[in-house]
């Protein structure tokens, strides 16, 4: 796992209670937010970069919190399942679709948080 862009304090201030696994999901997402950002130029000094970052992880663990993730399977869930002679149905799908940036799945908040900032691949900001 790579740079941590986010503490469970962090995540605490601004979603609440952190799960057990705090550290952990937060890894995750900090390389998931990483893999998106993987072309984008931006300068990672700038206080609002910093705080974008912090917000984006953070909005990732909740979203998987929220949708019974764990940061590697989804939240997703078979309607009915049989064994023999093998019956499945639909599946269940978290109620807010993730947003696919760079081939990581992201959860819209974090995605929105990114664009906002202008921090996404492709994205040319004004402000440098």
């Amino acid at each position: 796992m790579g740079r941590l862009y986010a503490s469970v304090e962090q995540y605490v201030a601004r979603c609440g209670p952190a799960p057990a696994e705090a550290e952990l999901l937060l890894a995750r997402a900090s390389d998931d937010v990483a893999a998106a950002l993987i072309t984008a130029v931006y300068d990672p000094a700038l206080d609002d970069v910093a705080g974008t970052l912090v917000e984006a992880v953070c909005a990732q663990v909740e979203y998987w919190l929220a949708t019974g993730s764990d940061g590697i399977t989804t939240g997703e869930a078979w309607d009915a399942v049989s064994i023999g002679p093998v019956s499945l149905s639909g599946r269940s799908a978290p109620a807010a679709s993730p947003v696919l940036v760079a081939g990581v799945e992201l959860a819209p908040r974090a995605y929105r948080a990114l664009h906002l900032a202008g921090l996404l691949p492709g994205e040319v900001t004004d402000e440098w």
